[in-house]
C-alpha cells in the first residue's frame, strides 16, 4: 500500500530488484545492465501476498515513533537517509536513471540537494539553513525503496528542525517517499520532486510534528505561506503533468462538439446548471463551441501528487479501470458488430460466465492486471473474457425474479440510501402541471387498501410509518420525451410503494410508471400491483424492470458519483490550496484523499463522457449527466450527508438520545443502516479525540486562518453554486469541525463502499439489475401487433427490454474492476499515519478507533448469522458485509477503504 511509513510491505515486491532507482522515463532513456528479466518479472507479479491485509512489515529505516524533536545546541553532523520509490513504468521497462547527466550527478555525489531548515531565526532575523548534497547508496531488498544519503555539518546554536528544502538534480521526476535523520527527526514526503530543469523551485517539506498557524515557529510561517501559495497558482494556462497546481473549473470538458456536433453537452456548474466544480486544466476551448474546453486521448491533468498510477501496484484501480476501458471496453465494442442486439433467451445470458465471449487477444500486460476477465488464450490470437458469476446468482439464481429479494435489496444492496418513509397522502407531483400533465398520482388510497387489507387499514399504515417508496417521478419526468427520442431506450417517471410487514420486511404494493403529453398525447399512466394472473403477471415482472432501470441510473449518477466521487472532489482542491501541509487537519484528512482525484480525471475522460460507457449503457443516454446536476441542485445538502441526518431526511429514523448512536431506525433491520451507523460512530469519536487535541479552546477554531480559508471556500467557490443556502454548517467551536470532517471522513470511506463493492455481486448478473429498459410497456398504446406478440411470448418482450449483449457486457466489464479491491488497498483505520504516531495522546486516540472497527468486524458477523434479521439472514441470501471494515483482494463484496480508490 502506499503509505507514509517505510517500514511496511509494498506493491513494488512485485517488482525485481535494481541496482540503481527508476525514474519516469521515455524511448530515449537507456537501459542499465540490471534490466528486467521478462520471465522473472511475471514470476514477481503473479506473487501471493499475505491474507492478512492489515500486515505490516517493519524495517529499521523510518521506524516513526512518538519523539521531541532535539535542539541543535552543539555543532555535529546530523546524517541523513533519503528513500526513494521506484516507479512502474520504469521498472517494466527496464530503465535505468537514465541519460548521460544523470550518471555524472551520481558519480559527482550530487544526486540531490538538501537545506535544513531551524525554526530559529537568525540575529538578522533570516532563515538559518544548512545545505548537504545526498549520494546513491543502495537498495532496501526489503522494502523495495533506493535510498540515498547525505550528511549535515550542523553549527552550534543550530535550534530545532523544522524544514528540509530538496533540489532534485536529476533530469527525471523522483518520488520521495521518507528523509530521515539520525537525531530522530522525520519528513514524511510521499509526493513527487521534479527536476530542477522543469521546476527550479525547492521544494518544501516539513517534519512530522503539526501545528496551527498561531503555533507555527516564526522561521517557518513564511515557508508555510510560500508552499501554500506554489498549490494555488495563478489560474491561467495549460497545466503540465509535472505542475502540483490546485485550481478550480466547471464540468466544461464532457463533451466533444469538435469530433462530431452530437457530441456536444451543456456545461455542468453555473447558474443554469448547478454542479460542484473539478480541477482545472486550462486546456484550450473548442472551435466549435467557445464554453467547451477540448478533450485528450490522454488522462487529464491531475496535480503531480494525485497521480499514483506510476507508484502503485498495477491492479491499482486506476491502473486496472484504465485497462478495462482503454483494452478491454474497445474489443467487445469489435464483437459485438450490432450494437442493439439483445439477448435471444436467457441459456445466453448464462453463457457470458460458462463459456465467456471470445475475442481478440489483448496485451500480457492487459491480461496480467486483469486475471477475473481474461482466462487466456484460446490460440495466438484470440482470449476470452470469461465472467465470474456473482454471488447473489451463485447462491440463488432465482433471486432476481422475485418480489421480496427486489425490496430487499432497497435496504441491503447496493443503492440502500434512496428508500424514504411515506410522510404525506396523496402522492404528488410538484412539476408544472401546464407542462406534465395532472400531478396526482395514480396510486390510490383504494389501490393500497387493497394490497394491505389483511395486515391492517390504509389509515394505519401511513400513521404508524410501515409505507415506504422509491420516488423517482419527479427527477426523470422531464427526460421522458427527450430521452424517448433517442435511439434504443426509453423512460418513465416512476413511483414504487412497498409495505413493511410484521416480520420486518419489505412487500411490494404498487408500481406507478408516467409518461407526460407529447405530441399531441395527453399525460399516460399506469399503476402495476403484483397479482395472480398470467398477463399481469408478466406486465409486473417488466415493470420492475423498468424502476430497476432507473434506481440503476439513479444509483450511479446521484448515491454514487455524485454524492461521493464529485462532491469531494472540491474538498480535496480547497485543503491543499489553503491547510498547509503540517496543519492537523490536512493530515487527518489526507488518508479519505488519496487517488481520489486520478480516478474522477479517469472518469471524465471515458465513463461519463459524451459517449462514454454510462450514456451507451444507462437509459437517459445523453441525459445522465443533466439529471445528476438535477439531483445536486435539488437533493444535494452537505448537512444531510452524515449517515444520522441522511437517515432522518428520508424519513428512516428519527432522532434519539436514548438509542445507541443517538437514532431509532424506522425499519429495525435496515443492514446498511444499522452497520453504516457502527463505522460513522466510530470515525465521529476518532474526529472528536482529534480535533480536541489541537484545538482546546473553541477561540482557536475561530481564529485559524487557513481553516477558515478552508471552510469558506468549500462554500463559495468548490461549491459555489450553493453558496447562498442556509443549510451550510458554521464552523466557529469544536463541535463544528468535528461535524464537518466526520462528514467528509464518512462519505469517503463509509458510504463509497457501501454504493461501490457490491456493485457486481448485485449487477453483475444484469436481470437482477438492469442499467437500461430499451422499450415501452407492452400496454402503453400498443398496436395490435404489439399486444399480441407480448401475449404470445412475453419472455421475449423482457429480454428486448433489457441491455443489449453490447451494454451488457461492457457494464459488467467495468463493474467488476469498479467492485475489485487492489491488493495494496488502504483500509480505515487500518495503518497510522507517521504525524499521528508522532504525537502520543492522536497515537492512543488512533488505536481506540482502530479497536472499535475490530469489534465493527465480529459485530456484523454476528448480525448475519442472526435468524430474526431476515434482511440479512436467509436461504440463499448474501450476508450483507459491505461496511465490513476489512477485506482480501479482488471482488469481496466487503471491506472500507480510507478513499474513493476506485
Amino acid at each position: 500500500m502506499l503509505k507514509p511509513q517505510i517500514n511496511q510491505s509494498h506493491s513494488l515486491h512485485n517488482l525485481l530488484p535494481l541496482h540503481k532507482p527508476f525514474v519516469t522515463g521515455g524511448a530515449t532513456n537507456h537501459s542499465s545492465s540490471s534490466a528486467y528479466s521478462p520471465t522473472i518479472v511475471h514470476q514477481h507479479m503473479s506473487a501471493k501476498k499475505s491474507n492478512d491485509t492489515r500486515a505490516r512489515s517493519t524495517s529499521a529505516v523510518g521506524n516513526i515513533k512518538a519523539i521531541s524533536i532535539p535542539f541543535l545546541n552543539k555543532a555535529t553532523t546530523v546524517k541523513g537517509v533519503i528513500t526513494i520509490q521506484p516507479t512502474v513504468s520504469s521498472a517494466l521497462a527496464g530503465v535505468n536513471i537514465g541519460g548521460v547527466a544523470d550518471g555524472v550527478s551520481d558519480l559527482l555525489g550530487r544526486s540531490f540537494l538538501l537545506e535544513l531548515v531551524s525554526n530559529d531565526l537568525d540575529s538578522k532575523g533570516k532563515l538559518k539553513t544548512v545545505k548537504a548534497y545526498a549520494r546513491y547508496d543502495a537498495l532496501d531488498f526489503h522494502i523495495n525503496v533506493y535510498t540515498y544519503k547525505c550528511n549535515f555539518d550542523v553549527p552550534e546554536g543550530f535550534g530545532e528542525i523544522g524544514a528540509i528544502l530538496v533540489e532534485n538534480e536529476y533530469s527525471k521526476k523522483m518520488f520521495f517517499k521518507t528523509i530521515n535523520l539520525d537525531n530522530g527527526v522525520t519528513f514524511t514526503c510521499e509526493s513527487w520532486v521534479q527536476s530542477k530543469s522543469d521546476d527550479p523551485k525547492k521544494r518544501i517539506f516539513f517534519t512530522d510534528k503539526s501545528y496551527l498557524p498561531s503555533e507555527t515557529p516564526e522561521a517557518l510561517k513564511s515557508l508555510r505561506s510560500e508552499d501554500l501559495e506554489s498549490l494555488r497558482g495563478n489560474g491561467d494556462g495549460e497545466r503540465k503533468s509535472y505542475d502540483r497546481i490546485y485550481d478550480y473549473d466547471v464540468y466544461n470538458d464532457l463533451g466533444a462538439p469538435d469530433l462530431s456536433l452530437g457530441l456536444a453537452r451543456p456545461v455542468l456548474g453555473g447558474e443554469e446548471h448547478p454542479y460542484p466544480r473539478r480541477c482545472r486544466t486550462g486546456r484550450k476551448m473548442s472551435s466549435k463551441d467557445p464554453l467547451t474546453e477540448t478533450r485528450t486521448l490522454l488522462p487529464f491533468y491531475v496535480p503531480c501528487d494525485e497521480d499514483f498510477s506510476e507508484i502503485k501496484d498495477v491492479q491499482f484501480g486506476a491502473t486496472a479501470l484504465y485497462s478495462v476501458l482503454h483494452a478491454v471496453v474497445p474489443v467487445l465494442d469489435s464483437v459485438f458488430m450490432d450494437k442493439y442486439k439483445g439477448f435471444p433467451l436467457f441459456t445466453d445470458i448464462d453463457l457470458l460466465y460458462n463459456q465467456g465471449v471470445n475475442v481478440p487477444a489483448p496485451n500480457n500486460g492487459i491480461a496480467s492486471a486483469l486475471p477475473r476477465l481474461i482466462k487466456g488464450a484460446v490460440d495466438t490470437a484470440n482470449s476470452v473474457i470469461k465472467f465470474e458469476t456473482p454471488e447473489t446468482i451463485d447462491r440463488d439464481s432465482f433471486s432476481w425474479f422475485r418480489d421480496e429479494e427486489f425490496c430487499r435489496q432497497m435496504l441491503a444492496g447496493v443503492n440502500p440510501c434512496s428508500i424514504q418513509l411515506v410522510t404525506e397522502w396523496p402522492l404528488m407531483s410538484k412539476l408544472d402541471p401546464e407542462i406534465y400533465g395532472p400531478p396526482e398520482s395514480a396510486i390510490t388510497k383504494e389501490i393500497v387498501q387493497n394490497e394491505i387489507g389483511g395486515f391492517m387499514t390504509f389509515d394505519e399504515a401511513l400513521a404508524q410509518k410501515k409505507l415506504f417508496m422509491l420516488d423517482y417521478h419527479d427527477l426523470l419526468l422531464p427526460y421522458v420525451n427527450k430521452t424517448r427520442d433517442l435511439e434504443g431506450t426509453t423512460l418513465y417517471g416512476s413511483r414504487t410503494l412497498m409495505y413493511l410487514t410484521p416480520t420486518g420486511t419489505l412487500r411490494p404494493l404498487a408500481i406507478e410508471l408516467t409518461r407526460p403529453p407529447s405530441n399531441g398525447k395527453p399525460q399516460w399512466k399506469h399503476v402495476y400491483t403484483p397479482t395472480w394472473d398470467a398477463t399481469g403477471a408478466w406486465l409486473w415482472k417488466l415493470a420492475k424492470a423498468q424502476v430497476l432501470s432507473h434506481d440503476s441510473a439513479y444509483h450511479q449518477l446521484v448515491s454514487h458519483w455524485l454524492r461521493t466521487h464529485c462532491v469531494t472532489e472540491p474538498y480535496i482542491i480547497a485543503t491543499n490550496r489553503h491547510l498547509s501541509q503540517m496543519h492537523p487537519i490536512n493530515r487527518l484528512l489526507l488518508p479519505h484523499f488519496r487517488y481520489t482525484m486520478q480516478i474522477n480525471a479517469l472518469a471524465r475522460l471515458a465513463l461519463i463522457n459524451a459517449s462514454g460507457i454510462i450514456e451507451m449503457t444507462f437509459s437517459p443516454g445523453k441525459y445522465c449527466m443533466q439529471i445528476c446536476a438535477d439531483a445536486y441542485d435539488q437533493i444535494w445538502r452537505f448537512d444531510h450527508e452524515a449517515l444520522p441526518a441522511d437517515l432522518i431526511s428520508r424519513g428512516m429514523a428519527v432522532e434519539d438520545p436514548t438509542a445507541p448512536h443517538g437514532v431509532k431506525l424506522t425499519i429495525e433491520d435496515y443492514p446498511f443502516a444499522n452497520d453504516g451507523l457502527l463505522i460513522y460512530d466510530a470515525i465521529k469519536q476518532w474526529a472528536t479525540s482529534y480535533v480536541n487535541h489541537y484545538y482546546p479552546q473553541a477561540n482557536l477554531v475561530e481564529s485559524d486562518e487557513e481553516l477558515q480559508a478552508w471552510w469558506n471556500e468549500i462554500r463559495t467557490v468548490g461549491h459555489g453554486d450553493k453558496k447562498d443556502e442556509p443549510w451550510w454548517p458554521q464552523l466557529k467551536t469544536q463541535n463544528d469541525l468535528i461535524g464537518i470532517v466526520s462528514t467528509i471522513m464518512w462519505v469517503t470511506s463509509g458510504h463509497h463502499s457501501a454504493v461501490n463493492f457490491g456493485q457486481y455481486d448485485f449487477a453483475g448478473y444484469f436481470p437482477n439489475r438492469p442499467t437500461i429498459a430499451r422499450n415501452k410497456m407492452p400496454n402503453e398504446d400498443p398496436t395490435d401487433e404489439e399486444w399480441q406478440s407480448f401475449i404470445k411470448r412475453p419472455e421475449d418482450v423482457l429480454l428486448k427490454c433489457f441491455p443489449s449483449q453490447f451494454q451488457a457486457t461492457q457494464v459488467m466489464a467495468v463493474l467488476d474492476v469498479l467492485s475489485s479491491h487492489s491488493p495494496d488497498e488502504e483500509y480505515i483505520g487500518g495503518s497510522i499515519e507517521p504525524a499521528w504516531e508522532a504525537e502520543p495522546a492522536v497515537k492512543a486516540a488512533f488505536e481506540e478507533f482502530q479497536g472499535r472497527l475490530n469489534q465493527v468486524e465480529s459485530i456484523i458477523d454476528s448480525r448475519n448469522t442472526d435468524p430474526l434479521l431476515r434482511n440479512r439472514s436467509g436461504a440463499g441470501l448474501v450476508p450483507y458485509q459491505l461496511l465490513k471494515p476489512y477485506s482480501d483482494t479482488g471482488v469481496t463484496g466487503r471491506g472500507v477503504p480510507n478513499s474513493i480508490s476506485i
